[in-house]
This record gives C-alpha cells, structure tokens and sequence, in this order.
C-alpha cells in the first residue's frame, strides 16, 4: 500500500501525492521558451520531488541532464580541475545521458572524468556546445542542491560560463533550458562569497527568469490526494471539510500537508482514542494531529527557530507582528524579511508581512512565550485544575481569575505599559492551563493593533476569546458583532470579550450579554 512521505522524494507508486500536472505544464512553457531559471523554495517543499517528475514529463521532447551536488565531495569544489573531473563524471555515468552521445563525445567526456587535471571549464564547455549542436534534440540541464556550492567561486565561474553561452547562443550551440533547485537562490550565494558592496548586485545568473508557479498546494490538490487515499480505505472521512482544515493550517506547505495526512494515517489511527481510520479521518483526528505536530521536533521546525534566534531584527518584527498587532510593510530589500521569505517562514500577504501559516505562527508564538516562562515570568493562573471540571475547560473561570491576578500584579503599572504586555500575559496565563491538554492558535485575519482572536481547542471544544483594546461603546458594539459572527463561523453559541480598558471610570469584572442566539460573556480588565 501506498504511505505519506514526508521525508526525501516522493515516487507516485509508493506515496500518496498531489497531481503535479498543472505546474509541470507551466514549467514545460518557460523551458520551450528556453529559459534559464530556479527554482528556490524553503526547506521539504517538494523541489527534488518536482525535479523528478519533470524529467519524465519533458523526456519525450528533450534530452535531460539531471544532476545533483550533493553527489560532489567539497574537494571538488576547490578549483576548476577538480570541479570540470566531478562534472565530466557525473554527465558520463548518466546511462540515459551517455546514450545521446556520439562516440567522440563519450571519448573526450571519459578523458574528462580521468585524473588529468589539464582541463579547464572553458574545456568542459567546449565539449557540451559540441554536444548540444549534433543531438536530434534539445538538452535540458538540471541541477538539485546547489546549495551545496555556495561557498565556492568555482561554482559562480560555471554560473558565468553558461551565462556566456546563454548570451551568445546565436553563435555558440548551447542548452535550451538550465533550471537549478535549492533553498538559497545565486544572488544569495554572491553575497556569501563575496560580500564587498560592489558585487552584490552583478551576480552572473542575471539571465534567469522570475520562476513564479505555485509550489504550494491548494485545497482541491490535496483533496485530490485524499480521495486516491479513500479509494484504498474506504473511511467515510469528508474529503472536502478535511483538505480545508489541513490548507487552513499550513497554506498548502508540502511536508506539513503530509505530515498532517501520515499522522492521523499512521499514529493516531489504531489508538484508543481513534481506534479504527474512520475514526482518526475526522475533525477530532485532525485537532489530536494538529496537537501532535505542534510540539513535534523535526528538522523544519529546528530551522525555523535557529533562524529566529540568529536574527536579532527578524525576532523583533515577528514579536511587533503577532503581540503587538502592528502591520509590518514587505520588503524584499530589508535582508531579514528577505531570508524569512527565502526559506518560506514568511510571505507578501497584501503587501504586509505575514508568517506563512498558522502552524509557524503557533510555533513562533510558543518559542516567544516559552522564552518569557524560563526567563523569569511566571505569571500564570496556578494550579489548571481549578479550571477543569470533568474533563471540561470552564474559560469563564479562567478569564475571571485572570481579572484578579492581572489586577493585582501589573495594577500598579501605567497605561502603555499594560496596554503593550496585555494580550501577551494572558496568553501566558493561558498556557499553563491548556498545555497537556489542549492548544490555542491566533487568527491572523483578525489581529491588529486593537483586536486580536484566540482559538482554544480543549478537549472537542473549541472556545472563542476575543481580546481588545477599548476604544469606546461603539468599538464595543462593533467586537460584540464581529465576536458573533466569527462564532457563526465555527458553529458555536457562547464566545468570551476580553478588554483592556485603561479609563479611570471603568467597571472591571465579568458580565453576560445576550447577542441574538449568542452568549457573550465580557471581561473588563
């Protein structure tokens, strides 16, 4: 049977995938079109997998010429001779290349793969234009992980060298197409090789085109997917409602859309909780999945945080983002937005940056608030069983407590104060008690300045709080709307108010309010 893989690439008869046809077509016209480009996303986001299939979809029509640099030592990074012996070899060992080659090419390409280290690139480059004008068809050169030479100027003097070609092919015969994959794109590597200021801007792989398909999946491919999955199991799982919940969190992130399918596939299917596959294919199972891959360790989440500790600028906009609400203008010239975006943390999402989806943003929240715990700030509402009846989250209790607890901590402190930390510190006090258990994350379609919504899943239920800033009774009324529709949006009937109100006539305290069919119940701090 086939699985969810989300490590290494995927191959359509052993893994559940996503139909690639629509972004293979795309790829197909800019290499007709002859052009030269990359292909960089972040980290597990299908770019090998892509790779692999695009060769079968171009075959007919090209010859492929599909290399990896992971399969070169960094010895053969050092200087032109190693590098021309590395590639030479790696072209001759290519069976389905080799038989596109004239004897007199093999014979020269086999001198090459040798250990005499008289040929130079400009050798190398002779040959393959020898070799491009006598095939009966156009070539295609690939190159996977080409990261792996991004500390080497040899790789930058080949950039150059098929540049040259690209330039002159009116004179020289040369590649119809050369498309490399990796995390980092060529001008970042310029920058790592040679910082200086005069040579950030002229980096030899400015023939490339913008590469502009969309490498994330969308709610129909991935129920695409889901239905190949209930074709073998037959679940009864609604495939529709699923794939949503599943884009929802990861905005169609390759390896957490499988991480989210493998996971009630394969660990939570067969519990006692979820003791049959009918049973883990549900909104119940995929609330238990989103818990689990929340507090997962794994590769991708490892550099997501390295790359926040590591950068002082980007862990400061990313806290003004999510705490404080303020709309941070995208930039793709301010380096820190640039890395973020480059290894898909973060996205243009209106022209306002954004994290990429909510299960970083979850993540990124929780790194902060883990940080703030083992710092020192051990506000918190104490003992969580205060707060649980019968297995049941009473929110109203927690937000009462909090009122108390709030007050007499931070009572004392001015106004811009309370009014920066506020949502922070509940959410801190809110941690404790839901960890274990439950889990909250922050809709990011209503967080600004003044409001802000925390989705808590406790249990199976799902509470709504709705924090804010007041800015008078008609603000309110406004938050009482919004609070009722966005809880006709989840099916729900009770939400909760939570507002900073910093006049000096306030009344603090908990009151219910009948809303139409919706009970709200507000807090006033």
């Amino acid at each position: 049977m086939k699985e969810f893989n989300i490590t290494g690439t995927c191959y359509p008869e052993c893994h559940y995938m996503v139909n690639l046809d629509s972004r293979l077509a795309q790829i197909k016209q800019m290499v007709d079109a002859g052009k030269y480009f990359s292909i960089n996303k972040g980290r597990q986001y299908g770019k090998t997998t892509t790779l692999r299939a695009l060769r079968a979809y171009l075959n007919k029509e090209y010859i492929i010429v599909s290399l990896d640099f992971q399969a070169l030592s960094s010895s053969e990074f050092e200087n032109e001779q190693t590098f021309v012996r590395a590639m030479a070899r790696g072209l001759y060992q290519l069976k389905t290349v080799k038989s596109h080659m004239s004897h007199e090419i093999q014979k020269e390409m086999k001198k090459m793969k040798s250990h005499d280290n008289s040929y130079l690139l400009a050798d190398l480059f002779n040959i393959l234009s020898d070799w491009c004008g006598e095939v009966d068809k156009p070539i295609v050169l690939m190159i996977d992980e080409v990261d792996q030479a991004s500390n080497y100027q040899i790789f930058l003097d080949f950039l150059a060298q098929l540049r040259y070609y690209y330039l002159n092919r009116q004179d020289y015969s040369t590649f119809q197409s050369v498309i490399l994959a990796g995390v980092h794109d060529i001008r970042n590597l310029k920058l790592k090789i040679r910082p200086q200021s005069e040579h950030q801007h002229n980096s030899p792989w400015n023939i490339a085109t913008d590469f502009d398909v969309q490498m994330n999946f969308s709610p129909e491919e991935i129920a695409g997917m889901l239905e190949e999955y209930e074709a073998d199991y037959h679940t009864g799982m609604n495939i529709s409602s699923i794939a949503q919940m599943i884009y929802d969190d990861t905005s169609g992130y390759p390896v957490l859309v499988s991480s989210f399918c493998r996971l009630m596939d394969k660990k939570l299917s067969g519990t006692e909780m979820f003791p049959t596959k009918s049973s883990a294919w549900t909104k119940e199972g995929f609330l238990r999945a989103e818990k689990i891959l929340l507090t997962e360790k794994t590769p991708l989440f490892d550099s997501l945080i390295d790359k926040l500790k590591g950068n002082e600028r980007l862990r400061n906009l990313l806290h003004r983002i999510l705490f404080g609400g303020k709309n941070i203008p995208y930039n793709a010239d301010n380096d820190a937005i640039d890395v973020a975006a480059m290894y898909g943390f973060v996205t243009n999402r209106n022209g306002q940056l954004a994290v990429f989806n909510r299960i970083f943003e979850t993540r990124i929240y929780e790194w902060f608030l883990s940080v703030e715990l083992t710092s020192g700030n051990d506000f918190s509402g104490g003992n969580k069983n205060q707060f649980v009846e019968n297995g049941r989250l009473n929110m109203e209790r927690v937000l009462e407590k909090f009122v108390v607890d709030f007050d007499f901590v931070y009572g004392s402190r001015d106004d811009k104060f309370k009014e920066e930390v506020g949502r922070r510190l509940f959410l801190l006090y809110l941690k404790p008690i839901i960890n274990g258990t439950g889990f909250y994350h922050i809709e990011s379609r209503t967080r600004d300045e003044r409001r802000m919504d925390v989705v808590v899943d406790y249990g199976t239920e799902q509470h709504i709080i709705e924090l804010k800033i007041w800015h008078g009774e008609q603000y309110n009324s406004d938050g009482e709307k919004q609070l009722a529709d966005y809880l006709d949006y989840h099916h729900l009937k009770k939400g909760y108010l939570l507002t900073f109100n910093f006049n000096q006539k306030k009344e603090t305290g908990v009151k219910h309010v009948q809303y139409g069919d919706k009970e709200l119940i507000e807090v006033t701090v």
